[in-house]
């Protein structure tokens, strides 16, 4: 299927001139260029635009998992009918392993998924390894590793109409895809059996398979939608089953796979002994052996990506396989990348795998891993660079490293198709900022206008969110410990006049959209650093420019050489609107766009709406079995998943 892009606009202002000169100098073979656009230009139109006119798969890497819904949302609405996806870290809270030598304090990993994100990660590499259409936005986790693409197409279960194939072996195969046969809770990953038929729910959540047999032959193949009353519809041609977990390993490779581990396991023992390190030695022995066998007996164990160098027979040393390799590995023919907020997102990827080392080698060093741990890892910048197909980076503040790779190919977006300009700044002194900062709060708020709060701190930020709330006004802070899942939630509460005030550091600069803000206030702005350096200035700047209103307030009792950089540069871009507006007669108007539904919203659980309308006379007769049986413990879980299911 061909890209469709579906808009009810064309391309204005900088935009033509854009899309014209980046698809130009992609076509010519252009390997790197700088989209420079800033807030309200409309980057995202002409980045669709340029897919529209290329029709390549494309990956775009967001610094944040909130600017990544943000753009998700944009790009599912230019490109309804084509695949595009959300691909994050799974966690909603994250504690990697670490040891801490100084005070002998071992953290085990401790780690709550969000099994709504994992199904969409799987939702994208499966259409990445199937479609052409395809568009992933990604936060920049999309560098670790998540296993290699040839062991996940491979082991992929291919099933057709009339084949051969016994339930028995096919219930096999199943569960080495790390589908789990749970009769009793029907949820994604998971498949029931009921006779000849066998009733599966797709990892991705988004549809039920049913497999038919009759005799040692697939008889019907039909799928539904979750929740849906038994409509189930045949499917006349093959359908691809994918793994239900991304390292997932051939059985005949695992028992060389733990050989190679067994092997290795024994050269670190002799090398901890031969050092004294006994409890080190013991330590690593216990661990590692209760690992493998658990891959022996399932082909899976908890860490098992710390084995995956062994389990993709990579040799030490050699980069891990992430999403960047499944677009080159299934589109030979090249792929896009785009690098939204460039400045920021190329910083933190240079970074990821040299903290991630320090860490894994204490690990290591300690007993706690074997060496071949630290080869489950991110990409190193180099790696990074050499995967790297076509790319744009885009960013209203392009930082050196972007502007000298792309060796001259800077492409400008200043003009806003709104009229709209560059925000007025103001200078205020600190001294009663926070009072100060209050009657500006009160006179935006009055003419329905929505504030922005910028700190330095999260306890800041939770602290003067709870004095502005102590004084009557809506407000909620926002930082990096917010789940990812309500972030969205609350700057859409935000647009709709639930809050009127949002406190927060850093997550509230590139690339937010939101419209009815008008004032932005920045505390203690004259503080030099990264939180408060040029870059970040005119980012944090931006957030009041899409607004006919937008004002800045920067508290501050002397003027930096950050702040003089940021004034100067707003006032540049804020010329060249007003020469524009000038010459073709153009008013500013307020930028209005729709407040969207965050498409990841709790919702109630499909699999038990399910089970409500199918099985709970089922699930009845199983929990008066479990009576019966003396299996009380068994019969009470029962029980209380059916009062669930009644008061759903």
């Amino acid at each position: 299927m061909q890209f469709q892009l579906k808009s009810k606009f064309k391309p204005t202002g900088d935009q033509p001139e854009a899309i014209k000169q980046l698809v130009k100098n992609l076509k010519s073979g252009t390997k790197d260029q700088v989209l420079l656009g800033v807030t309200g230009s409309g980057k995202t139109f002409t980045l669709a635009n340029v897919i529209q006119k290329i029709q390549k798969p494309t990956l775009v890497i967001s610094p944040n998992k909130t600017l990544a819904a943000q753009l998700y949302q944009e790009f599912k609405e230019f490109f309804p009918n084509n695949a595009v996806h959300y691909f994050v870290s799974y966690y909603d809270y994250y504690q990697p392993e670490a040891y801490i030598p100084q005070s002998d304090t071992y953290i085990e990993k401790d780690a709550k998924i969000n099994e709504e994100i994992d199904r969409l990660r799987h939702a994208a590499v499966q259409d990445v390894t199937t479609r052409k259409d395809v568009i992933v936005v990604a936060s920049v986790s999309c560098i670790y590793n998540i296993g290699s693409p040839e062991n996940y197409e491979n082991i992929s279960l291919e099933l057709r109409l009339r084949q051969n194939m016994k339930r028995k072996d096919f219930l096999f195969l199943l569960t080495s895809l790390q589908y789990q046969r749970n009769d009793i809770e029907f949820k994604p990953g998971t498949f029931r059996v009921r006779g000849d038929i066998v009733e599966i729910y797709i990892v991705t959540g988004e549809k039920l398979l049913r497999i038919e047999f009759s005799g040692d032959t697939i008889a019907k193949i039909s799928e539904a939608k979750p929740g849906t009353v038994a409509n189930y519809k045949l499917i006349n041609e093959n359908y691809k089953l994918f793994p239900a977990h991304f390292w997932v390993t051939p059985q005949d490779k695992i028992k060389i796979a733990v050989g190679n581990i067994k092997l290795e396991l024994e050269e670190k023992l002799k090398q901890l002994k031969g050092q004294g390190k006994l409890l080190e030695a013991e330590r690593l022995e216990q661990k590692t052996n209760y690992d493998l066998e658990m891959l022996q007996e399932t082909g899976w164990c908890h860490g098992v990506e710390n084995y995956s160098g062994h389990l993709e027979f990579r040799k030490p040393g050699s980069p891990p396989f992430s999403l960047i390799d499944y677009f080159n590995y299934f589109n030979p023919k090249g792929s896009l990348m785009f690098i939204d907020e460039s400045h920021i997102s190329v910083s933190q990827i240079r970074a990821m795998s040299v903290q991630d080392k320090i860490r894994k080698q204490t690990l290591i060093d300690f007993g706690f891993r074997l060496p071949s741990a630290i080869d489950n890892r991110p990409l190193t910048f180099a790696e990074f660079e050499k995967r790297q197909n076509q790319t744009i980076y885009v960013s209203a503040t392009p930082a050196d490293f972007e502007t000298k790779k792309s060796g001259g190919h800077i492409t400008e977006q200043i003009i806003r198709p709104t009229g709209l300009l560059e925000p007025a700044i103001e200078i205020k002194k600190t001294e009663n900022q926070i009072k100060s900062l209050i009657e500006e709060i009160k006179k935006t708020v009055e003419n329905k206008q929505r504030v922005l709060v910028l700190t330095l701190t999260k306890r800041l930020a939770e602290e003067i969110s709870d004095y502005l709330a102590e004084r009557g006004i809506k407000t909620q802070y926002l930082h990096s410990e917010i789940k990812t899942m309500e972030r969205p939630e609350i700057l859409k509460n935000l647009r709709e006049g639930k809050y009127d005030v949002l406190v927060g550091i850093n997550l509230l600069r590139e690339g937010i959209d939101l419209p009815e803000v008008s004032l932005v206030a920045i505390l203690d702005a004259d503080k030099e650093g990264f939180l408060r350096n040029k870059t970040t200035l005119i980012q944090t700047m931006g957030r009041a420019a899409r607004h006919l209103n937008g004002r800045v307030i920067l508290y501050a009792d002397k003027m930096t050489f950050s702040m003089k950089s940021a004034i100067k540069e707003i006032s540049r871009r804020r010329k060249i609107q007003q020469a524009y507006n000038k010459k073709h007669g153009i008013t500013p108007k307020t930028i209005v766009t729709d407040i969207r539904d965050w498409g990841f919203s709790k919702k109630e659980d499909v699999a038990e709406e399910f089970w409500a309308v199918h099985d709970k006379k089922l699930l009845e007769k199983e929990m008066k079995t479990a009576a019966k049986n003396l299996d009380f413990e068994r019969a009470a879980e029962i029980r209380d998943l059916i009062t669930k299911l009644n008061k759903k």
